[in-house]
């Protein structure tokens, strides 16, 4: 049974990533960046360790997607405590775009979950927030 309902998370979850990719066309930006925006929104600013462990994505992998966005001038690098931390934040500029991308997301959001009620919406999200190791560890 887990089989089928993880193969039917993933195929939901590769199909919402495809459709916020098409909505962030306009704002030349991919999900995974969005990702790294939404959590520096979120949260403040963070270590880039805090990020990629929040995101669940590899270092590296973070890494290059934090060049990406220093290049658009929409995160800012700054050294942290020691040489090797480094203390990602949203710039100005982001600031101003993160609300447009949001009423875009929203409407993406809105359109895959249509065809659910607003309790089943507040359950789903319920449940994801249960999916994790050890019974969801999620931050």
């Amino acid at each position: 049974m887990y089989k089928l309902v993880f193969h039917e998370l993933h195929q939901k979850a590769r199909l919402s990533i495809k459709v916020v990719n098409e909505a962030l066309k306009e704002y030349d930006l991919y999900s995974a960046q969005w990702s790294i925006l939404y959590s520096l929104k979120k949260f403040g600013a963070m270590t880039q360790t805090e990020i990629w462990q929040y995101l669940n994505v590899e270092a590296p992998t973070v890494t290059r997607t934090l060049v990406k966005l220093e290049h658009r001038k929409l995160i800012t690098r700054n050294e942290g405590k020691d040489k090797r931390e480094r203390i990602v934040q949203l710039t100005e500029e982001a600031l101003t775009l993160i609300p447009k991308i949001e009423a875009r997301i929203a409407e993406v959001e809105l359109q895959l979950l249509l065809s659910l009620s607003l309790d089943e919406v507040n359950q789903l999200t319920k449940l994801l927030k249960q999916i994790g190791i050890g019974g969801g560890q999620n931050v």
